[in-house]
């Protein structure tokens, strides 16, 4: 298989193009965020903006390229989904998403909102996948893109590394979901900030990813099993493997007990809510040593189902006061 390549200059000349209303979101250092993790962390905020995520970056890259008559046919657990739909409603290009038939209703509701034609389809997102798949075969019109295949859209993702590289941090940690995200930023980072280390996040009970960036072949895993629905990928997208190989220094796993304190933590010293995709960073963080006196994660969605602050309901096990997480946490 022939990878399409990722170009750093790409993803410099990217970052003039994107709307703004996605560039340039917050990023900075918090004392209270840096005392719970024992150590000197960035956020990148991507939830203010109007989709709540980082997605409208790659999208919004990905239609500058069309013309009149398309019809976009894409499969998303919902911020990708959202993403192309607006990005399309503003160029009157038609979007069909097709989502899985327990997709989080907000973010089904929500890309009905902006316009697209939601079709739930399959068991989960890579069952969706398929359908979308055979869905636009039916039409010349149709022109179906796939999250973690498309250059432009990783190369719209990668546009984050771009404002986050003048904090100089050591560690980059990365939610991977289908890959487009930490294979952006992984290609601009190495070739203009090769000193600061990328590191991938899946959920444990979905680690199709990182089980295939460790072989170099992409490794598809029984049903998932996460909160995290962001992330919860079952088939590997072949191009975002080879990607990933070459840009990623390490990818590790948090379990959904990582997720649950990362939201919590994120919540107390933030004053932020997010979707479990969104926190797995600060998951990794909290559960893992990753031997690094400053590191940045991206904060990148907050889409959060009904049922997440039922989750996050207070523990009465932890003392009331600031979030310190046990030192044996951390070093797990």
């Amino acid at each position: 298989m022939t990878i399409k390549r990722l170009s750093p200059d790409s993803i410099e000349e990217a970052a003039g193009l994107i709307d703004s209303a996605f560039l340039h979101t917050p990023q900075f250092r918090d004392a209270a965020l840096s005392r719970a993790l024992g150590r000197d962390t960035v956020v990148k905020v991507e939830t203010l903006n109007p989709l709540r995520s980082f997605k409208g970056r790659g999208a919004d890259l990905y239609m500058r390229r069309l013309t009149a008559g398309q019809h976009v046919v894409c499969a998303s657990a919902g911020n990708f989904g959202q993403a192309m739909a607006y990005a399309g409603q503003a160029r009157s290009i038609p979007v069909t998403v097709f989502a899985a038939h327990d997709a989080n209703p907000n973010k089904v509701a929500r890309m009905r909102d902006l316009g697209a034609e939601v079709v739930l389809a399959g068991g989960d997102f890579d069952a969706a996948k398929e359908a979308a798949r055979a869905f636009a075969g039916t039409r010349p019109e149709y022109v179906f893109v796939e999250d973690g295949d498309e250059p432009l859209i990783a190369e719209g993702a990668g546009t984050i590394a771009v404002e986050l590289a003048p904090l100089g941090l050591d560690v980059l940690l990365v939610p991977v979901g289908n890959g487009a995200l930490i294979s952006g930023i992984g290609c601009w980072m190495k070739a203009r900030s090769p000193r600061t280390r990328i590191i991938g996040v899946c959920a444990a009970g979905a680690p199709a990813m990182a089980m295939s960036w460790r072989t170099g072949v992409p490794e598809a895993t029984g049903p998932v099993s996460t909160m995290a629905d962001g992330i919860a990928v079952r088939v590997p997208v072949p191009a975002a493997v080879g990607w990933m190989r070459e840009v990623v220094d390490d990818v590790v796993l948090v379990d959904e007990e990582d997720i649950r304190l990362a939201l919590r933590t994120v919540r107390d010293t933030l004053g932020l809510l997010l979707e479990p995709s969104g926190a797995v960073g600060i998951a990794a963080a909290l559960r893992h040593d990753l031997g690094a006196a400053s590191l940045g994660t991206v904060l990148t969605g907050g889409n959060f189902s009904p049922a997440l602050l039922g989750e996050l309901a207070p523990d009465p096990s932890r003392a009331a006061g600031p979030v310190s997480p046990a030192a044996d946490h951390r070093a797990r």
